[in-house]
């Protein structure tokens, strides 16, 4: 759905969940913004039992202009509701009767779809999908600071203050907005309260810790999702404890927050396996979070969630350390038995020079889909692109014995497209207008395996993030090179390479 598919409609009532927090408003305001200066009827609303209190809200509502008012006895809407940051039908919104219904969420879609909705699960914020709607619309952001700082704000709280990013888009919108600053200091030093206090000391005086595996786990009492920040964030410096994942518990939603500070356990990769099948969750390699849906799990006779939800916590957390083995590249050579040898297929790919885009001596970040990956920017450095828009770092010595050039530009269509940006100086540019067409030229062989079980691999380019694999998916090296391991996927491993009984002559 396009934001201009709603401009059939004069008179358009926005409404968040109850109890609205500062990216329900904010995905609210953006929407209203949009439909007034589009010339639409509009009024932005939420309902439920109680008005806005929360002093970083109120804070936001007069510093920003947001335009949402409390009407709690609206039953009936005449022209489109749309709801943001929540979905018609779901507990924690008031039901509002209305002909027509639009959905702009990133929750995980539990109720039926309207046709006209916008559900994207994988984003940090409702905020950025709006932002990303708006923009598409060319909406003009540079000339809106209160709306930017909103949009801004309301990731910034709903990802735990930035911990918990998971998508690229989320930070193209943090890269892409003007904001005042000072407000956003401001909302966040009024953030806690004497009982938010309070909930956090209660929470830490009871655990649950884990000693041949050093992690620890806490409950808290409903909060603000920032406060679980702020206990697991504490939590961490305790001696003996290298994970962390404290949690709270409602009717509507199970928030939890996960800290890490260990280079074995990326917080990101724990969060989204404790919410696997039953929520969602993501992150960074240090500090991550996500959300169980309650009504994906089964409460004890009274109706309590709590028992259930702490086992659920114990078993996946003791099961996520149990299930992998830990191979450190620089450090080990794989045992060739059972390991076939395979050469690269054909596969156009797309190679970048590294120096044509920044100059020699900038450390730049490469932003994708699958994270984002910093890199000096060498003579001898390029990157690769692979089929489904990955990228990885290559000698320019590695690059001539694998690869050729084709004498074109490289175009590929991905669901997000890699960009680069210069650290130092923030400039930031698409990498594929910079990528050349290439091909395997079939002069280097890999070893491989399918996988029996998981593994966390760290590569010999990259000491402190691993790569996951997981039972089908193949571990590989080269021919040539015992220590460059690496994990390629299930689905790609037969896309880009094919059994090969033949030693190669590496001067052929």
């Amino acid at each position: 759905m396009q934001l201009k598919d709603l401009l059939q409609f004069d008179d358009i009532v926005i409404q968040c969940h109850d109890n609205p927090d500062a990216d329900a408003l904010a995905s609210g305001y953006g929407l209203y913004r949009y439909f007034e200066s589009n010339h639409k009827k509009v009024r932005f609303i939420y309902r439920g039992l109680n008005p806005i209190r929360k002093s970083n809200l109120m804070i936001m509502l007069d510093e920003l202009k947001v335009p949402v008012s409390y009407e709690p006895d609206l039953a009936e809407v005449q022209g489109l509701l749309i709801t943001v940051d929540c979905q018609y039908g779901q507990k924690n919104v008031t039901l509002t009767k209305a002909s027509q219904v639009a959905m702009i969420d990133h929750h995980q879609l539990t109720v039926p779809q309207s046709p006209l909705s916008e559900i994207r699960s994988n984003l940090g914020s409702a905020s950025t999908i709006v932002w990303d709607m708006m923009r598409e619309e060319g909406y003009s952001f540079r000339e809106d600071p209160l709306l930017s700082t909103a949009l801004y704000y309301g990731l910034y709280t709903d990802t735990n203050r930035l911990a918990e990013l998971s998508h690229p888009l989320d930070r193209d919108m943090l890269e892409d907005l003007d904001v005042y600053k000072t407000l956003i200091a401001k909302m966040n030093n009024s953030n806690i309260s004497l009982n938010e206090l309070k909930i956090t000391g209660k929470a830490i005086l009871g655990y649950d810790y884990h000693e041949t595996d050093k992690y620890l786990i806490l409950q808290a009492e409903p909060c603000d999702p920032n406060i679980l920040g702020v206990i697991s964030d504490f939590s961490l410096e305790t001696e003996g404890v290298d994970v962390c994942v404290a949690y709270y518990v409602t009717g509507n939603e199970i928030k939890f927050s996960v800290r890490s500070c260990i280079k074995e356990v990326h917080a990101n990769e724990l969060a989204s396996f404790i919410a696997e099948g039953i929520g969602g969750g993501g992150g960074h390699l240090y500090k991550a979070g996500g959300t169980i849906r309650p009504e994906k799990l089964e409460s004890d006779s009274a109706g309590n969630l709590n028992g259930c939800v702490r086992k659920l916590f114990l078993d996946r957390i003791s099961a996520y350390f149990d299930k992998y083995e830990i191979i450190y590249a620089q450090k080990t050579v794989l045992d060739p038995a059972g390991m076939k040898r395979y050469q690269k297929l054909p596969q156009e790919m797309g190679m970048v020079k590294l120096t044509d885009v920044f100059e020699e001596g900038s450390i730049v970040e490469i932003r994708t889909l699958e994270g984002d990956v910093q890199v000096r920017v060498e003579k001898n450095t390029c990157m690769m692109i692979g089929i489904e828009g990955e990228v990885y770092p290559i000698t320019k010595e590695t690059f001539k014995k694998s690869y050729r050039k084709l004498g074109h530009a490289y175009s590929g269509s991905f669901e997000y497209a890699p960009s680069i940006r210069n650290i130092q100086t923030n400039e930031k540019k698409q990498v594929l207008p910079y990528a050349s067409a290439v091909i395997s030229t079939g002069q280097s062989a890999i070893y491989a395996k399918q996988l029996t079980s998981y593994v966390k691999l760290f590569t010999a380019w990259d000491e402190e993030k691993y790569y996951s694999g997981e039972p089908g998916d193949y571990i590989a090296y080269r021919e040539d090179d015992p220590h460059d391991i690496y994990v390629i996927k299930n689905h790609l491993f037969d896309r880009l390479y094919s059994p090969s009984s033949l030693r190669l002559n590496p001067d052929s």
